[in-house]
């Protein structure tokens, strides 16, 4: 009972001792970023800075008052989050899909794999103006244009995931006469449950990637053509808002599957 008593206390040491590491990073990643925009701003307020060329958070909060004033700023955020949103879950579905097809058969995963090769490795941006002349100038090619930069690296991911599952329990369930949709559902998709996450945690970034590069070819509302119009116009403050800007979306869209990832984990 002594022994049990004394692993509890050490047990409840060390979860103490994890809250408070964990509060003192979080503390810390918030001082980092107050004593970096505390800097900037002084760097652009005595001049060691070209305020113009760099900005400083002062302007650029009241940019973006003037957004928020003006109604525009939820126009452009709405239009791009739609337009991330719906290339990152339709590029997740497919690409999860096709991994799994591929899986099933070796002959259609090794004809592919030379031309994933390939797609994977094509800069996406040199499809820009057949998109357009296929989907036109509007949110159908935006969303086109994430899907593609999103959906080769969610199959590669995925189909890696399912190869590298234990060939020995694969043989184990075959041996007790269990089917390649009952492998498939009760031992291949689980033991890929982290890939899976990680893969989403990577579709966030290149989703964002996708819809923002959509923007700047063709676009007349979204947080990229506020980036674009700004560096045309020499509005500075502009771009630089809305860069803050995305930067918080991306980083919202990331905690959402950080806190699917516990969730799942949780259940599991």
């Amino acid at each position: 009972m002594k022994n049990n008593q004394n692993f509890s206390r050490e047990h409840l040491l060390f979860l103490k001792t994890q809250r408070k590491n964990s509060v003192f990073i979080n503390v810390m990643q918030i001082s980092v970023l107050f004593v970096l925009l505390f800097a900037w701003e002084l760097l652009a307020k005595y001049g060691i800075i070209d305020s113009f060329l760099m900005s400083s958070p002062s302007r650029v909060v009241k940019t973006i008052k003037n957004l928020i004033l003006t109604n525009n700023l939820w126009i452009h955020v709405g239009t791009t989050l739609l337009e991330t949103i719906a290339g990152f879950l339709i590029a997740t579905f497919l690409g999860s899909l096709i991994a799994v097809a591929l899986w099933w058969s070796e002959n259609l995963r090794k004809i592919s794999e030379p031309y994933l090769i390939v797609l994977n490795s094509l800069p996406k941006i040199a499809l820009g103006p057949i998109i357009i002349v296929w989907f036109g100038s509007g949110v159908k090619s935006i969303i086109f244009m994430a899907i593609i930069i999103t959906i080769i690296v969610t199959i590669i991911t995925m189909q890696n995931a399912f190869l590298a599952c234990d060939k020995g329990k694969i043989m184990l369930l075959q041996s007790m006469g269990a089917s390649k949709l009952q492998i498939l559902s009760k031992l291949i998709i689980p033991s890929s449950l982290k890939s899976f996450i990680s893969c989403l945690k990577i579709n966030v970034g290149l989703a964002w990637i996708g819809s923002i590069m959509g923007e700047y070819l063709t676009s007349r509302q979204g947080i990229g053509y506020l980036i674009v119009y700004g560096g045309q116009v020499f509005k500075l403050d502009l771009v630089m808002a809305s860069t803050i800007i995305l930067c918080f979306l991306a980083g919202g869209m990331y905690v959402l599957v950080a806190l699917l990832e516990k969730a799942l984990i949780k259940d599991n």
